[in-house]
């Protein structure tokens, strides 16, 4: 996803440090509601929180894509279709998905030849 949504991963990755950031504040103070009253620490949240929709609709803008150019991918859901994309290289990691994809295989029966494997039948 990263080479697909770079700019997106970035946010992501600072997204992730600032909310860890506030956890660790929240954790360091014990009561959570001295913790809510801290400055700052809603709109802390509400940022982060906006800056994580922009990520997830530009995901989400990213797999209808997907889908439009496959449209059996329809038949999954945004959870197993992220799999799928992720470790679209792997084909043993995205086995556990062809069921969902196409009706009646349960799996494929590959071959390791060079840089990928290739099915040789299902």
């Amino acid at each position: 996803m990263k080479k697909e949504l770079p700019k997106e991963s970035e946010k992501f990755v600072i997204i992730d440090k600032e909310v860890k950031v506030i956890l660790m504040s929240g954790e360091a103070t014990k009561i959570a509601v001295t913790f809510c009253n801290t400055n700052n620490v809603f709109n802390r949240l509400e940022e982060v929180q906006k800056q994580l929709t922009l990520c997830e609709k530009a995901l989400n803008d990213f797999m209808d894509s997907k889908r439009r150019a496959f449209p059996r991918f329809y038949f999954v859901s945004p959870a197993d279709l992220l799999d799928i994309l992720s470790n679209g290289n792997a084909p043993q990691k995205v086995m556990c998905h062809m069921p969902k994809i196409f009706q009646a295989i349960e799996t494929l029966y590959l071959k390791e030849d060079g840089d990928r494997p290739i099915a040789t039948g299902m």
